[in-house]
């Protein structure tokens, strides 16, 4: 194996691939929210200065993102790859990364673009609606997706709840910072012949098979 970054629009279903392909292949799902957030829980120097960053809104800068995410590919179950999900956000931090793979002797894996319709991402956050007690999730703008009862979960007959930043707005907003800073992405990792790219649109089952083939080229 290789490592896979994953590079999708809000709501693509970025987590849901990556989490399907870590079951599958038993290598990582690195989150680089979540390397912050440890971090951030950790008594040290370095915890107090991402914790303090984090509480007042700032952006924890590159340079720390980077040694967090060395520290991680390190790690003995990273060895036979791993799936890197939000990060490189942009180009310069794609430059970043590729240099920290240089230091580190890595390759650079697949890169693989999860392609979806902006109408359909938007309905798919503008519509969802989670069980609190169960962890159900439904969508009340896509059919297949709906409950059976308005507001109440099929599994546990729970009220469904909306979170309050899965609005239009904020969706707007999300979606223009990414094709501002994200999207460009796509033409740097093409040139250098690693982008793959799968549409994400009809189905999770349908993304991870064709995810699967990608992976699996020229293999027996």
């Amino acid at each position: 194996m290789q490592d896979i970054i994953l590079i999708a629009p809000p709501a693509a279903g970025k987590g849901t691939q990556a989490k399907l392909l870590s079951s599958k292949y038993q290598i990582p799902h690195i989150s680089t929210g979540d390397l912050l957030r440890s971090a951030a829980n950790a008594q040290s120097e370095l915890g107090d200065i991402i914790r303090k960053t984090m509480e007042s809104g700032g952006l924890v800068t590159d340079d720390i993102v980077l040694k967090l995410l060395e520290e991680r590919l390190t790690k003995d179950d990273c060895q036979n790859g791993c799936i890197l999900d939000g990060f490189p956000r942009n180009i310069a931090q794609a430059e970043s990364y590729l240099k920290l793979l240089e230091k580190l002797n890595r390759p650079l894996g697949d890169i693989i673009y999860l392609d979806a319709n902006k109408e359909i991402t938007k309905k798919r956050i503008i519509g969802r609606l989670s069980c609190p007690t169960c962890g159900a999730v439904y969508n009340d703008q896509i059919d297949d997706n709906k409950p059976k009862k308005f507001g109440t979960c099929d599994i546990c007959n729970g009220p469904l709840s909306k979170r309050a930043d899965d609005n239009e707005e904020t969706f707007e907003k999300r979606y223009k910072t990414y094709m501002e800073e994200t999207y460009p992405l796509l033409n740097y990792f093409a040139n250098k012949g690693h982008l793959f790219t799968v549409g994400s649109g009809i189905s999770k089952e349908r993304t991870f098979n064709e995810i699967e083939k990608i992976i699996n080229r020229g293999r027996i």
